[in-house]
């Protein structure tokens, strides 16, 4: 199936200890470029977040953004240290005396005093946590893939279309290509029996040259070229999967074979198709650049 590099897949669900959701979304990419946004506690997943994205997905710039927070418990606790205030409390009441002030310690005074409290953050199960993130983000790269395999239907009903078209064109020319061969022939053998009509060259000769110079706008071999990269082309968007880099290398030879008919072929009725197919396969390229 085809897949575009353009998608958007969201998902969230509360999973053990914690509340998770995760956004994936991508953009068009020559190559595959994974970012993410994760809380801090949650930074050692991006190896494996990012493993789980390729599993999926081979190009397109990729961006993943998590947030992780827990629920029923508490991430971080806040400590009294009773060493250090007693230590405090002990000083102050001691200094009192000496100093002729009044014992009028409160609790909010020792509020201001370094060290009393100390944060402590719960450890983090690594692998229960992975277990918990893992299973959200592959709901939401359910979301993505979908939209992106959405997307690659229709960018590939499009390509169909555009290489029946070509198809179509390429066919006016095959018609028109035997009488115009036919025409040059018949110009360029006129043209030298009136140069050469008093040097005495022998009619077979003429014919012979003519024949020669005739053949080189003939266009059967681009034309048979182009319906086979054509059924190459075609052949590819039924395979589907990651397509995109071959059907680029196809797009420059119909291009390719198609300038080389345009410049053998001197005639205003095939340069226009050759005008029409040209914009059909600039218009295949643009299409491509969103395959994966």
């Amino acid at each position: 199936m085809l897949k575009s590099m353009t998608g958007y897949g969201r998902s969230q669900a509360v999973m053990d200890l914690w509340d998770i959701t995760v956004e994936v979304r991508s953009v068009n990419h020559r190559y595959f470029e994974f970012n993410s946004r994760l809380p801090k506690a949650c930074l050692f997943l991006e190896d494996r977040l990012k493993a789980l994205v390729q599993r999926s997905c081979t190009r397109g710039k990729v961006e993943l953004y998590a947030s992780v927070q827990m629920t029923g418990q508490r991430e971080i606790s806040v400590e009294v240290d009773r060493s250090v205030a007693e230590s405090y409390l002990r000083a102050l009441r001691e200094a009192a005396p000496e100093l002729r002030l009044r014992d009028d310690l409160e609790l909010s005074h020792l509020l201001k005093l370094p060290d009393i409290f100390t944060l402590r953050r719960m450890e983090v199960d690594e692998d229960r946590l992975w277990a918990a993130v893992s299973t959200v983000a592959e709901q939401a790269l359910g979301a993505f893939v979908s939209m992106r395999e959405t997307e690659g239907a229709r960018l590939g009903e499009d390509l169909y279309g555009r290489l029946r078209q070509i198809g179509s064109l390429l066919s006016r020319i095959e018609e028109r290509a035997p009488q115009l061969r036919q025409e040059y022939y018949d110009r360029l053998y006129q043209k030298l029996r009136e140069l050469l009509e008093d040097q005495g060259i022998d009619e077979s000769r003429l014919v012979t040259e003519a024949a020669i110079f005739a053949d080189r706008v003939a266009i059967d071999e681009e034309t048979v070229r182009l319906h086979s990269h054509l059924e190459q082309f075609e052949t590819l968007l039924r395979e589907g999967g990651p397509v995109g880099r071959k059907l680029d290398f196809l797009v420059q030879e119909l291009n390719r074979e198609t300038n080389t008919i345009g410049s053998k072929c001197q005639d205003v009725a095939i340069a226009r198709l050759v005008v029409d197919i040209k914009s059909e396969i600039e218009k295949i390229r643009e299409q491509i650049q969103n395959l994966e």
